[in-house]
This record gives C-alpha cells, sequence and structure tokens, in this order.
C-alpha cells in the first residue's frame, strides 16, 4: 500500500505543479473559446487541463516503475504501457478539440481509432463469465472482442465527456471512481484472485492523485477546464482499469453464483460508478432524439447539474451533491463484496438521506420564505467568474 501512496502523491503533486504551464500554454495557444448559451461561467476559461493530468499519471508512472513491489506489474503486463499510449493519443484528440472544436463524427472516429489502439496493444475483454449457466465462460474471437472493447471505451468517454459541466464536477467524480476502482482491484488481489500489485490498481491509484492535484485549480471558480484532453483521458483510464480487471481474474476460481460475485464485478462496476455520467448522457441522448435533434451536436441546459442550478443551488453545493451521489453509486459497487449487505444499506441509507435533504434545500426554504423565488441562475452565473 505504500507504493500506491508513493505514487498516489507523486502524479498529485506533479499535476498541480504543471498545471499552471497547462493554462499558459492554452491561453497561448488560444484554447479559451467564447462562452456558449449553454453554459454557466461567465468569462472565457482556458481548458487543457488534460495536459496537467497526463503529465502527472505519467510521473506517478515512472516513479513506480522504480519501485520493486510496483515494477512487476510492466514484466507481467504491457497494459499500463498501453493506457499510456492511448490515453496520449486520445488526450491530444481532445486538445484539438479544446482549440478547434472539432465536429461531432471527427471527434467519434478518434475516439474509436484511440480505443482500436488500447485493444490492439493488449487491453481488451478476451472473455465473459456468465454464472449460473451452462455456458459459463465465453471466449471471445477477435472480432467481437475488439467491438465490444471500442464500445465499452467509447461509452466511458462521452460519459465523462458529458458530464463535465461545473467547476470541479468531474475531476471530483473522477476521483471518487477512479479510488472506487482501486479498492475493488487491491481487495481481489489481497483475497488471491488477483495479485496486489496489478496494472489496474496502479492506473487508478495515478489517475486518483493525478485529479487530486487537479483539483484545487479546477474547483469553483476555476481557473482551468478539464477540456475533452482531460475528460476523454479519464473516460479511456477508468474504462481500461475495469477492461484489465475483467481480463486478468481467474475464471476457474468460481464454482457457484454466490462465489462468482467477484469476478462478475468489474463488468458491473462500471454501471455503478459512472452510473451518474451514464445516465446523464442517456437522458441527453433520449430528450435530444425525441425532438429531431443530433444527440452529441445539439448541446443544451438540461443536463442533471444545470438542473440542480436551476433548483436554486450554488455550483459549489450542486457539485457536492453529485460527488455524494456518485459516492453512494461507488460504494454500493464495491461495498456490495467486500462488506456485509447489512453495512452497505445502513451507509447507503444514510448518504441517500444525506443527499436528498441537500438536494431539495433550496424548495423547502423557498416554502419556508412563502414561496419567494430563487435567484435566476443568470445573476449569480454572471457574479462568479468561474462558473460554468
Amino acid at each position: 500500500m505504500r507504493e500506491y501512496l508513493l505514487v498516489l502523491s507523486v502524479a498529485a503533486v506533479v499535476t498541480f505543479l504543471t498545471t499552471p504551464i497547462a493554462r499558459w500554454i492554452a491561453v497561448r495557444w488560444g484554447a479559451m473559446p467564447d462562452v456558449r448559451d449553454r453554459d454557466v461561467h461567465a468569462i472565457p476559461i482556458p481548458r487543457l487541463g488534460g495536459l496537467g493530468v497526463y503529465v502527472g499519471m505519467c510521473a506517478g508512472v515512472f516513479v513506480a516503475h522504480s519501485l520493486p513491489r510496483l515494477q512487476g506489474t510492466f514484466a507481467d503486463s504491457s497494459e499500463t504501457t498501453a493506457v499510456l499510449i492511448a490515453g496520449g493519443l486520445i488526450g491530444a484528440l481532445g486538445a484539438l478539440d479544446d482549440r478547434f472544436d472539432l465536429d461531432p463524427l471527427t471527434k467519434l472516429v478518434g475516439q474509436i481509432a484511440c480505443a482500436g489502439v488500447l485493444v490492439l496493444l493488449g487491453v481488451q475483454l478476451a472473455f465473459i463469465f456468465i454464472p449460473g449457466t451452462s455456458l459459463g465462460t465465453v471466449s471471445l474471437d477477435p472480432n467481437t472482442s475488439f467491438l465490444l472493447t471500442t464500445l465499452v471505451v467509447v461509452a466511458a468517454v462521452n460519459a465523462m465527456n458529458f458530464i463535465d459541466g461545473l467547476d470541479g464536477l468531474l475531476t471530483g467524480v473522477a476521483i471518487i471512481t477512479a479510488l472506487g476502482f482501486f479498492v475493488y482491484s487491491y481487495w481481489l488481489g489481497r483475497q488471491g484472485y488477483n495479485d496486489v500489485f496489478s496494472s489496474p490498481a496502479l492506473l487508478t491509484a495515478v489517475l486518483a492523485g493525478a485529479c487530486l492535484g487537479f483539483l484545487p485549480h479546477n474547483f469553483n471558480p476555476a481557473r482551468i477546464f478539464l477540456g475533452d484532453s482531460g475528460s476523454m483521458l479519464i473516460g479511456l483510464v477508468l474504462a481500461a482499469a475495469a477492461i484489465s480487471t475483467t481480463s486478468r481474474t481467474d475464471t476457474q476460481s468460481f464454482s457457484t453464483l454466490g462465489t462468482a460475485i467477484p469476478l462478475i464485478m468489474p463488468l458491473l462496476m462500471p454501471f455503478a460508478v459512472l452510473a451518474i455520467p451514464l445516465l446523464d448522457m442517456l437522458l441527453a441522448v433520449i430528450r435530444r432524439t425525441r425532438k429531431g435533434l443530433n444527440p452529441f451536436s445539439t448541446p443544451d441546459k438540461m443536463h442533471l447539474h444545470h438542473r440542480l442550478l436551476e433548483i436554486g443551488h450554488t455550483q459549489r453545493r450542486a457539485v457536492i451533491i453529485m460527488y455524494i451521489w456518485t459516492a453512494l453509486l461507488t460504494f454500493v459497487g464495491v461495498g456490495s463484496s467486500i462488506v456485509s449487505w447489512t453495512v452497505v444499506l445502513v451507509v447507503a441509507l444514510i448518504m441517500v438521506v444525506v443527499a436528498t435533504v441537500l438536494m431539495f434545500t433550496p424548495r423547502i426554504r423557498r416554502r419556508i420564505d412563502g414561496g419567494a423565488p430563487h435567484v435566476p441562475r443568470t445573476a449569480y452565473a454572471s457574479n462568479d467568474e468561474g462558473a460554468r
């Protein structure tokens, strides 16, 4: 654990120190587009935050390569290197979008290409285990494996991109999600299903550290945004960690449906810990499609975080509420395999109550005040230079 804490700390410190440089590059390069109608910040804010996150991750991985236990993860697998290469490519794609605002089709093709590189370099779903049936472990042929892996990566990339709408929102969600994946991967190793020192655990540790180092620059009022260079990088790393965890687990360790939970969880966890961004993306696609609009090129102000602002929350409170819901779903996804269901239910119930009370606090206050309307979003957005 000490080695993981070291690489996490290195990634955090390097990201914190290099993010101002990324901001300077963004300003010089012009990667700070004009404020759009759907934005809730009042002035242009530099993007390219993904550059600082990527440099921090690389620094963490570099240190890990020199540590006695973690260096074994590079000898056992090329997955960490594959993620850094594919992550660098998708970060570069995002940087181009941050500067030139690429069209949706170009971005989608680029995302598929980066996912393809990830697969070719060794990160892929080679099998799917279906417990409780006669099928057991289903080996995937190369074409099916490529298509399924690509679908998972592209879905995670776009889900993270969709939720990036408030200062610090995606960064905090990424920290919670990455730590959830890390705890689960580490627990698998402690239980003997995997090695404690593994690529998924290393990747999520350095990602969590990099995002922790970036958050002080990104929390409201933000001085720099992650941009597509950061959101797509985060999505790719998280997807790769989930895929890697699945592919490295020994299916022969499981004989019944009950004992197969650790193998099923890597497939279910992305939906648990990414439930908020995936739900937001799904609702946006349905909403825009019903109106006859292109779901990926017609942005609107109806995302979950926008609705929290409309209720009357400040940006910071809206972000904290989203953090709590993400932490809740992550805890349920991870805790269901690690601790008893009683503990999971009790903690989950407490978090649900806290999140619900926070969500409806503005409406409760308005009723107490006699129905006085809340301050329009445009009013507080104009007074908050970091608002998005």
